[in-house]
C-alpha cells in the first residue's frame, strides 16, 4: 500500500470510528440514538479539524459526546500517522520504514532521519501549548461558570483552538467575548502558533536558546521560517485593516460597538481565517466585501506542518513571487536570496489548481441541489470546508443531505491534502526518463 493511501485510509478509519461513537445514545444530550448524518458530519468536521456543525455542539451533545469530539479533534490535529507512531513509541516498539515515509509525506520533510525525535517534539509542543492555554482560560471561565464547567470549557476551547478546529460549546461561538482582551489574545495565540507549523516553533525555541546563552555565532533561520512568519504577519495586519474598514459602517457587525470591541473583532476575524473557525461577530450579517476578504484569507489558510488547512502561506508566497519574477522579466524565483526549485513551483501550481477545481465542482453541485441559497453563501461554506476553517454564514444546518455529504467529502479532501488524495487514487507516479523537445505557445 502506498504512503498516500495509508494516510487517506487512516483518516477514513478515524472518521468511521468517530461516527459510530457519536451515533451512540450516550453521545446525545437526550440519550437517544443520533442522526447518522449528524454523526458523520460532526465526526468528519472534528477529525478534519474544521469546525463546521449542523447542530449546537454544547446543547445537542452530552458530556461524552463532547469528549468524543475533543478526542477526534486531538487525533485529527496531530494527524493519523503521528498519533499511531506516538502510540507505538509508548509501547516501546520501533516503527518501520513505511511509517517513516508516511511521517515524511505528512510533514513534507526531505529526509527520514530523526523521525522519532520529531514525533516526540511535536507531542511535547502540543501538550505544552494546550496545558498553558487551559490554565490561562481558567481565569475567565471559572469566574463565570464555576470550577466544574469552567475547567471543561477551558480544556475544550484550548484544545480546539490549538488544533485550529473552531468547535465551541457556546451557541454563538465567542461572540459573547468580543470585547475581552484575555479571551481574544489567548485564543488568537493558540490558533496562530498551532497553525504556523512545528518547524517554525522549533526554530523560535532554538533562536531563544542561542540568544539566552549569548552565543557569538549568529543564528540562521531557514527559508521556511522567514516565508511563513513574514507572510503570516502580513496577512494578519492586512486582514485586520481590511475588516475594520469594510465593516466599520455595518450596524450588524462593528458600527455599534465601542472602539475597543471594533478593533478586537477586526483582529479576531483576520486571525480566525488562519483556519481557526471561531468568530466574535455574526458572519451572516457581514458585507459582501467582508465575506470575499474572508474567503480569500481562508483559501490561503495556515502554514505547512501546522494544524490548519488551506493552500498554505508558503504556496501563496511562491506563486506571488513567481508572478513578480515574470513581471520583472526574470527566469528565476528568488525569495530572501534563495532560489526556489522549479519542482516546488510546479507543486504550488498543482495545489492551487486542484484546490480551486475541488471548490468549483463542489459549489456547482451544492448550488444545483440547494438552489434556494445565495451563491456567495454556498461558495463561502465550500471554501470554509475545504480549507478546514469552520466559519459559516449560518446555512450549514439547513442545506440538503446530499449537500452535507458533499461538504463531508470536501472537508476530507482538504484535510488530507488534495495532492495526497489524488496520489492515493492514481497510485505511485513513476518519473519519466523521456525528454521531449520544447515549443512555445501563447499564454495570457
Amino acid at each position: 500500500m502506498t504512503v498516500a493511501r495509508t494516510i487517506c485510509l487512516g483518516f477514513l478509519a478515524l472518521i468511521t470510528l468517530g461516527s459510530l461513537l457519536l451515533f451512540l445514545p450516550i453521545a446525545t444530550a437526550d440519550g437517544t440514538w443520533n442522526n447518522p448524518i449528524v454523526a458523520l458530519f460532526t465526526s468528519t468536521s472534528a477529525v478534519c479539524v474544521t469546525g463546521l456543525a449542523v447542530v449546537d455542539t454544547g446543547e445537542y451533545f452530552s458530556f461524552w459526546g463532547q469528549l468524543f469530539i475533543l478526542l477526534l479533534i486531538q487525533v485529527g490535529g496531530l494527524g493519523y500517522m503521528m498519533t499511531t507512531t506516538f502510540l507505538i513509541l509508548l509501547l516501546g516498539r520501533k516503527f518501520d520504514l513505511r511509517q517513516k515515509f508516511a511521517i515524511q509525506e505528512s510533514f513534507d520533510r526531505p529526509f527520514l532521519q530523526g523521525s522519532t525525535n520529531l514525533v516526540r517534539s511535536i507531542i511535547a509542543t502540543t501538550a505544552i501549548f494546550e496545558i498553558t492555554g487551559i490554565f490561562l482560560l481558567l481565569r475567565t471561565f471559572v469566574v463565570e461558570y464555576g470550577w466544574s464547567d469552567g475547567l471543561w470549557l477551558s480544556i475544550f476551547h484550548s484544545i480546539s483552538a490549538w488544533n485550529n478546529a473552531g468547535f465551541s460549546l457556546f451557541s454563538d461561538s465567542l461572540v459573547g467575548y468580543q470585547d475581552s482582551w484575555a479571551i481574544n489574545l489567548i485564543i488568537s495565540s493558540l490558533v496562530i502558533f498551532g497553525g504556523i507549523g512545528y518547524q517554525v516553533i522549533v526554530e523560535m525555541y532554538l533562536w531563544f536558546l542561542n540568544f539566552a546563552q549569548r552565543k557569538r555565532k549568529r543564528f540562521c533561520f531557514s527559508l521556511n521560517f522567514k516565508v511563513v512568519t513574514s507572510t503570516t504577519i502580513l496577512l494578519l495586519i492586512v486582514g485586520t485593516i481590511a475588516f475594520f474598514f469594510t465593516e466599520l459602517q455595518n450596524p450588524d457587525t462593528l458600527q455599534t460597538l465601542p472602539f475597543k470591541a471594533k478593533f478586537l473583532s477586526a483582529w479576531f476575524q483576520s486571525m480566525t481565517t488562519r483556519t481557526a473557525g471561531f468568530n466574535t461577530i455574526d458572519l451572516g450579517e457581514m458585507t459582501a466585501a467582508g465575506l470575499f476578504i474572508t474567503m480569500g484569507l481562508m483559501f490561503i489558510g495556515a502554514s505547512p506542518s501546522g494544524t490548519g488547512g488551506g493552500i498554505k502561506t508558503t504556496t501563496f508566497r511562491i506563486l506571488y513571487d513567481s508572478t513578480r519574477s515574470v513581471l520583472r522579466g526574470k527566469n528565476q524565483v528568488v525569495i530572501y536570496q534563495r532560489e526556489v526549485p522549479s519542482t516546488l513551483i510546479l507543486k504550488a501550481i498543482a495545489v492551487v489548481f486542484g484546490s480551486a477545481a475541488t471548490i468549483v465542482v463542489a459549489t456547482i453541485l451544492i448550488s444545483w441541489f440547494d438552489a434556494g441559497f445565495y451563491f456567495i453563501q454556498i461558495l463561502f461554506e465550500v471554501i470554509s470546508a475545504f480549507a478546514t476553517v469552520g466559519l459559516s454564514v449560518g446555512i450549514t444546518a439547513d442545506i440538503s443531505t446530499l449537500s452535507k455529504l458533499i461538504l463531508v467529502f470536501v472537508m476530507y479532501a482538504g484535510r488530507v491534502s488534495i495532492l495526497i488524495f489524488i496520489a492515493a487514487i492514481i497510485g505511485d507516479s513513476r518519473p519519466s526518463t523521456v525528454q521531449y523537445p520544447e515549443e512555445n505557445l501563447l499564454v495570457g
